[in-house]
């Protein structure tokens, strides 16, 4: 192990695979206009000073660059995009809490779940009709617009 005393216990492994993760993902430059390439310059220092601060608990995240799209009913939605940091960082946590957290979702969930997909759903779903002479239907869209 290599906390070094620190009251967190975040391995370096962690954040180099969660490093690897947010570059397989690509995805565009955050507020401090730093690319995945240019992460990787000083790789070794930008992973450490993520760990160092992550598991000592003065991890503080950026500011998230607002990103304008074009929403398909009209209008604008905006979208923050997180540094690289940030997203190494995210991708620690998330490696951390998910399998605690995914034990507590109900079996009929499957909304950003590991090995779970919209397809499963969609399947479970088929085999339910013809399992069940009932229908509850819901409209999701716009839904998320009208809530406070």
């Amino acid at each position: 192990m290599d906390t070094q005393g620190k009251p967190f216990n975040i391995s370096k492994q962690k954040v180099y695979e969660a490093y690897l993760q947010v570059r397989s993902n690509g995805g565009a430059a955050g507020e401090d206009g730093v690319t995945i390439e240019q992460f990787e310059a000083d790789l070794k220092r930008n992973l450490y000073k993520i760990w160092n601060r992550m598991s000592s608990g003065t991890y503080f995240p950026p500011p998230v660059r607002a990103v304008s799209i074009p929403k398909k009913s009209g209008g604008q939605r905006i979208l923050g995009v997180p540094t690289v940091a940030d997203r190494v960082a995210q991708s620690v946590v998330k490696q951390m809490i998910e399998p605690d957290l995914d034990a507590v979702f109900l079996a009929d969930s499957y909304g950003y779940r590991p090995e779970k997909s919209a397809l499963d759903a969609i399947g479970v779903t088929r085999k339910r009709c013809w399992k069940y002479d009932w229908v509850l239907e819901f409209d999701i869209k716009g839904l998320l617009d009208r809530l406070s």
